[in-house]
């Protein structure tokens, strides 16, 4: 089961009873990797009450720090949205996203990441996602509780995963966000010997436009090479001009 690669990540969650919402809905769908980046209390009581059964996925949750350290190794990262951002991003729909999940989970791990109750993602947290999705709702009241998301979407998967897979499609293996971060670090360093960014503060916006291009592009790791290659000999280059 590809969908089994897949897992839900919830960054900073407030409310504890939506832990346990978001891994009901997980366990009625067959998928079981929770991941927790610094919940604002858990475990707890109303998770487990929520959970209404789901307890072994509660006590299988893996907390982070940080949402770097929870899809270090994903070789796709999808986030969620209920709005637009200042920086397009590709946006799917539920069904895109589920089927993207469980090809890509054929060869490692996947994640989905749903943001804060009150205000979703933040632009850096954005960063780290290949894509967005957004779940249609109506114009006039588009509220959607956390759980409910987590319902629509696990839903989405459980039918993208039952669909037979087209043997002619082939996934190379992207580099995992360990490797994506490495690169550009690399690239902003490059940019900054090539004289190409004269600021001595970060060219963010620069850096968000360019992650936004690779995380499209989605380079596997030999091609990752060749690219950190070619920034090192740009970078030998400038250092032995005369």
């Amino acid at each position: 089961m590809n969908a089994s690669a897949t897992r839900f990540v919830l960054v900073e969650t407030s409310h504890p009873g939506n832990i346990g919402g978001v891994a009901r809905a997980m366990k009625t769908m067959g998928l079981a990797r929770l991941h927790l980046v610094a919940p604002k209390s858990f475990p707890h009581p109303e998770a487990s009450q929520r959970a209404a059964g789901a307890d072994d996925l509660l006590r299988g949750a893996v907390c982070h720090d940080r949402l770097t350290d929870a899809v270090a190794d994903c070789r796709l990262v999808i986030g969620t949205t209920a709005r637009q951002r200042t920086i397009e991003w590709p946006l799917l729909t539920p069904a895109e996203a589920a089927r993207r999940l469980c090809t890509e989970g054929r060869n490692g791990p996947v994640a989905i990441v749903f943001g804060r109750e009150r205000n979703g993602l933040t632009n850096s947290e954005v960063d780290l996602c290949h894509a967005m999705v957004r779940i249609p709702t109506d114009s006039g009241y588009s509220s959607l509780n956390l759980a409910s998301a987590a319902q629509v979407l696990a839903y989405e998967i459980r039918l993208a995963d039952g669909r037979e897979e087209d043997p002619r499609q082939t996934v190379p293996a992207a580099a995992n966000g360990d490797a994506m971060g490495l690169f550009y670090r690399h690239l902003q360093q490059t940019l900054y010997d090539l004289d190409f960014v004269k600021t001595q503060h970060p060219p963010v916006k620069l850096m968000r436009k360019l992650m936004r291009l690779f995380n499209r592009a989605r380079p596997s790791e030999e091609e990752l090479s060749i690219l950190r290659g070619i920034l090192a000999a740009a970078q030998a280059a400038v250092r032995h001009k005369p």
